[in-house]
């Protein structure tokens, strides 16, 4: 489905937006204190219009797109990008062709093509490097033709539309206000590091604003299968390296480096460092999430808060240091992970009076 920009509006100087931004923080209740964490928050990213932070990346990136004039967008994703641009391409009235990875979630890529957008799955896409790296070149060339842009949550591809997420440290700053306490840790999951970089940035633009004296530690959080950042971070490696990728946590399935040594130079600027986290552990943590703290995330969500537990099991977080964990997408994004979720619970068909037989008999 192609969409056309409406000629009858000027859309030169509209500060173009579906609501996006200003989630919430809050407070664990269970996991938290469990870990001897008394200060663990969770930034809920879930909420915004099409459930995930790359929505503040779409905002950003297709303001720009109508200040020039460009009228299609060329994109890559796993998901949650896609699913970001194609909703904002909609509503602003632009053409959005996304070239998706292999291991997509079917309900995102529907997501996507409910807002109109062309997809096209490219076989080793996101898990072989050099498979990735062509395509990105591709794409790259397919961005450069007239009235187009590339739109890829990197730095290294679209640096004005990562601005966008720079925000979420902002609200950060803000919300710690209401703690009474500055941020100490912020526990990021990574796939190409684009998401971890856009929060360095923001705290270091909160530093030279004066609205923060100092930035919080940024802690890197991977699965084993993707350790392209979180093992080099960790063991003092001064770059980043391409893997082939072998985890199942849809968006962090990224084989290159891309953002990776920008990142690991901002997180161990900040006194971070790397953690690597089993899928299982992920799941489980997705699961306890929802049942313990009412946070219905998809797994990559739950990355950032493996890692942070890992850390308090290790000794390394003092248990009133507030810590933050970002819950970068819903849990609807991903039905393969929900459906493991409630794969042992069972919702019955009864008749009335056999469901009052269950609770005693009472009518």
């Amino acid at each position: 489905m192609s969409h056309q920009p409406s000629a009858s509006v000027d859309r030169t100087d509209l500060p173009f937006s579906l609501g996006e931004g200003h989630t919430p923080l809050i407070r664990s209740r269970f996991i938290g204190p469990q870990a001897g964490l008394d200060q663990l928050h969770f930034k809920l990213e879930s909420v915004n219009p099409t459930g995930s932070y790359k929505d503040r990346f779409a905002a950003a990136a297709i303001n720009a797109m109508l200040r020039n004039g460009q009228t299609r967008v060329i994109a890559s994703s796993s998901g949650n990008a896609g699913a970001a641009l194609a909703a904002y391409c909609a509503a602003a009235g632009l053409d959005c062709e996304i070239a998706v990875v292999m291991l997509a979630p079917d309900s995102k890529l529907k997501q996507m093509q409910a807002y109109g957008a062309r997809l096209t799955r490219i076989d080793g896409f996101g898990n072989d490097p050099d498979i990735t790296e062509r395509t990105m070149a591709f794409l790259k060339r397919l961005g450069d033709r007239p009235g187009a842009a590339l739109q890829i949550t990197a730095y290294r591809y679209c640096p004005i539309g990562m601005a966008g997420v720079e925000a979420i440290s902002h609200e950060l700053v803000e919300q710690a206000v209401a703690i009474g306490r500055r941020i100490e840790h912020v526990f990021v999951c990574a796939g190409g590091g684009g998401l971890g970089l856009a929060v360095a940035r923001g705290f270091e633009s909160a530093i030279r604003d004066r609205t923060l004296s100092h930035p919080p530690q940024i802690h890197c959080v991977q699965p084993q299968g993707n350790d392209t950042i979180a093992g080099p971070l960790r063991d003092g490696d001064l770059t980043a390296r391409p893997c082939r990728s072998t985890t199942a946590i849809s968006g962090l399935q990224v084989a290159n480096v891309i953002d990776g040594n920008e990142l690991l130079s901002a997180c161990r600027a900040s006194g971070g460092t790397g953690f690597l986290v089993t899928d299982e552990r992920v799941y489980e943590l997705q699961q306890l999430l929802a049942q313990k703290e009412g946070i219905f995330c998809e797994p990559a969500a739950a990355v950032g808060l493996a890692g942070a537990l890992q850390a308090a099991q290790e000794g390394r977080l003092n248990r009133d240091a507030p810590v933050v964990c970002l819950i970068t997408g819903s849990g609807f994004k991903d039905q393969t992970s929900l459906d493991r979720m409630v794969a042992d619970q069972a919702c019955p068909l009864l008749t009335l009076d056999a469901f009052q037989a269950n609770h005693g008999g009472i009518s």
